[in-house]
């Protein structure tokens, strides 16, 4: 069969090839440590499963207006609105099943064939699909580990232009756990209204900071509401990966656009799914707060035993639940290096490659599991590494 095109470049994402791999050697006995997969160990929160599940019994499950519930956009645009210092308005609001939707379609909306989008690298695979599916170019931009994994800008400066379509942008990062600093924001905001470009900013970790650290959103600085896309959802801060639920805050042509292509897709996303998400945006946060302090001991562990282990070194992450610690002095590349960890330590990780070329030297490491199973998987490292 000849496939179309469009769909050569496209490969699994990493974390679910580790994962079926560890599933595997899982099947045959072994004791698996899972560090790989990017998903809270944590229950989704009993007021909002039981929302939903009331939602259900009172039923709620029928097709809803594709770009989501007004009721949950009117939640969403209060709420968002108030988190960055912001008005957003309801028609501003799309909702998706689960946030990737709002990744894909505004690029659909935007990128046309040989447009040239720049992104972070390494960065979250989708990024880089996404615009080839589009039919744009990859531009992409290093993060660099001694600026806390924000962008090169000396790079920025020099890949950006008049061809630039798109600027996508992830604070607090996947893989890195980096937060991109309010002077360079501010230094990409000025540079975007300069060459008329538009911003993604991907913001689904934008929750989740330690250290009394803030992911500020591009969107807030000047000049920047009417051409910034902000990408957000429920599946990191609320432990709802399962529920799809996810959105996109925009300028109101481009929602347009993007509830359009909805229509033509997903048709809309699940009745009782949003009834859940309102709750949980209107609900007690007490138990955010709570998750995030757990994650904050368990980054604390992490960082401290990485930095423990021969030829590791590893920065204190600003945010998310990941870190990316450098491996470049154990002689193996990362790909290598994640193979040999599973294999000899049964320890599931993924290789900085998975997120791009700049990842290299690197390895990926998600904190969303408890506190004795990291310590475990920092024992069975300490000892393949001491050996």
């Amino acid at each position: 069969m000849d496939y179309a095109k469009r769909t050569h470049h496209l490969v699994s994402e990493g974390a679910y090839k580790v994962l079926a791999k560890a599933q595997e050697l899982e099947a045959q006995g072994r004791n698996i440590i899972h560090l790989e997969i990017g998903q809270p160990d944590f229950e989704t929160f009993t007021n909002v499963s039981q929302a939903g599940i009331t939602a259900i019994q009172d039923g709620f499950t029928r097709y809803t207006p594709p770009a989501g519930m007004k009721s949950l956009r009117e939640v969403i645009a209060k709420d968002a609105g108030k988190r960055r210092g912001m008005e957003f308005t309801p028609d501003q609001v799309v909702i998706s099943p689960g946030a990737k939707p709002n990744l894909f379609f505004p690029t659909m909306a935007l990128v046309e064939e040989g447009d040239e989008v720049i992104y972070p690298n390494p960065g979250f695979p989708t990024y880089e699909a996404m615009i080839r599916i589009a039919g744009g170019i990859p531009v992409p931009v290093p993060l660099l580990e001694n600026n806390q994994f924000s962008f090169d800008l000396n790079a920025f400066d020099e890949l950006i232009s008049n061809r630039t379509k798109l600027i996508i942008l992830n604070s607090p990062s996947n893989p890195t756990g980096g937060i991109i600093p309010g002077e360079d924001l501010e230094q990409i905001a000025k540079a975007a209204v300069t060459h008329n470009c538009w911003v993604l900013s991907d913001e689904i970790y934008t929750r989740i900071v330690y250290d009394n650290e803030v992911a500020h959103s591009i969107a807030a600085l000047p000049e920047m509401a009417e051409r910034t896309i902000i990408m957000d959802g429920f599946s990191k801060t609320y432990a709802m990966t399962g529920w799809r639920l996810g959105y996109g805050i925009m300028p109101r042509g481009l929602a347009e656009k993007v509830g359009l292509l909805l229509t033509h897709s997903v048709g809309s996303t699940a009745q009782f799914t949003q009834i859940a998400g309102i709750e949980a945006l209107t609900g007690p946060q007490d138990q955010v707060e709570m998750v995030v302090s757990e994650y904050r001991k368990r980054r604390d562990l992490i960082v401290s035993r990485l930095n423990q282990l021969p030829g590791v070194t590893c920065q204190n992450p600003q945010g998310a639940f990941y870190v990316f610690p450098n491996i470049k002095e154990l002689g193996k590349n990362s790909q290598e290096t994640a193979d040999w960890i599973l294999e000899e330590s049964d320890v599931a990780l993924l290789p900085g490659s998975a997120f791009g070329k700049f990842g290299e030297g690197y390895l990926r490491l998600s904190y969303a599991n408890s506190i004795e199973n990291i310590q475990k998987a920092m024992d069975r490292l300490g000892e393949l590494l001491f050996a």
